[in-house]
């Protein structure tokens, strides 16, 4: 056992042994083993990975060079910076199983939006961000300029007017770590998000054009940039936490490269993980195994392939102490 690691990585190689676990360790040592070799990593954060506040681990990854781009939901973009202005407003429900509809129907009175257990506080989260971004957004569409979602977030980030506000300590705000960075991040369908829903109500009242905000097919055209320009030597590994547009999203841009743009040079991921407590059956894309992604020209025979059917939650704080050698 190295001597260069600290508790948890120790506990973790001492106990996780077999089945899920193992297969958790396994992920985790060929995560390191990438970067080790030059390779660099996207993450892709689906669900509400952010109010599950995993910028705790992650935005120590983020500062360490340990992930080299993220590709999130609209939801994971604002909720950190949610939790970072307003955590001590967030409700905790340990009872969510047990709740009624009328329950329910009390905390949207109360403006409490819940997410399983944790309720997110309209006021103090929602319009706080609202309040500060409108005024960036105005102020680019007013000088005609345009930028991508997670752009506008880190202006606002890195302007220090939520400073004002903070309320955990800012070295967990996976947003804020980033936006220091300038690390590059793709939001698909960031529309379908509560800012991305605020936004389009701007354009519906003609006080914002539509087309200040940049679209995910523009989203697709950088990272395909992106991807070419550092796809090179070891490449570039995809860890998948969760499902859905988060993850379906980048992969793709490979089989865009080599079948659409015709680059039958360009590598695959060169390293595959999926965190995901999804059933493999019913034609879902979060339940397939990542063999199935070998048919869509997005993983080689040979890219290493790892799949953890467990709680991200649980799972990716566990890998990310392990890769960070805590």
């Amino acid at each position: 056992m190295s001597n260069t690691r600290g508790p948890i990585s120790q506990f973790m190689e001492r106990n996780y042994l077999h089945f899920n676990a193992a297969a958790m360790m396994d992920a985790a040592k060929g995560y390191e083993t990438h970067l080790d070799e030059g390779g660099k990593m996207m993450i892709t954060l689906a669900g509400a990975m952010s109010t599950a506040e995993l910028g705790i681990s992650l935005a120590e990854m983020i500062r360490q060079d340990k992930v080299a781009i993220i590709s999130c939901t609209g939801a994971n973009l604002e909720e950190d910076i949610m939790n970072l202005v307003a955590h001590s407003h967030y409700k905790r429900v340990p009872n969510y199983r047990d709740l009624s509809p009328q329950d329910e129907w009390d905390l949207l009175e109360n403006h409490y939006n819940r997410v399983t257990d944790t309720c997110i506080p309209e006021e103090e989260a929602f319009r706080r961000l609202q309040k500060h971004i409108h005024k960036i957004w105005k102020d680019a569409d007013t000088a005609g300029e345009r930028y991508f979602p997670h752009e506008f977030m880190y202006k606002m980030l890195l302007s220090g007017d939520l400073e004002q506000y903070y309320e955990i300590d800012p070295k967990n705000s996976w947003m804020l770590a980033a936006a220091e960075k300038n690390l590059p991040i793709v939001v698909p369908g960031w529309e379908d998000s509560t800012m991305g829903n605020i936004f389009a109500s701007y354009v519906m009242k003609n006080e914002l054009k539509a087309s200040t905000m940049k679209s995910g097919i523009e989203y697709m055209g950088w990272l395909a940039d992106w991807y070419i320009a550092n796809s090179g030597g070891k490449g570039i590994g995809f860890f998948q936490i969760g499902g859905g547009i988060a993850g379906d999203f980048p992969i793709c841009v490979v089989p865009m490269l080599y079948q659409d743009m015709e680059m039958e040079n360009i590598p695959f991921w060169s390293y595959f993980c999926q965190i995901s407590d999804s059933t493999t059956s019913y034609g879902s894309y979060s339940g397939a195994v990542p063999n199935e992604k070998i048919t869509w020209g997005k993983l080689d025979i040979h890219t290493p392939k790892f799949i953890v059917e467990s709680d991200a939650t649980i799972v990716a704080p566990l890998m990310f102490a392990w890769i960070l050698k805590q």
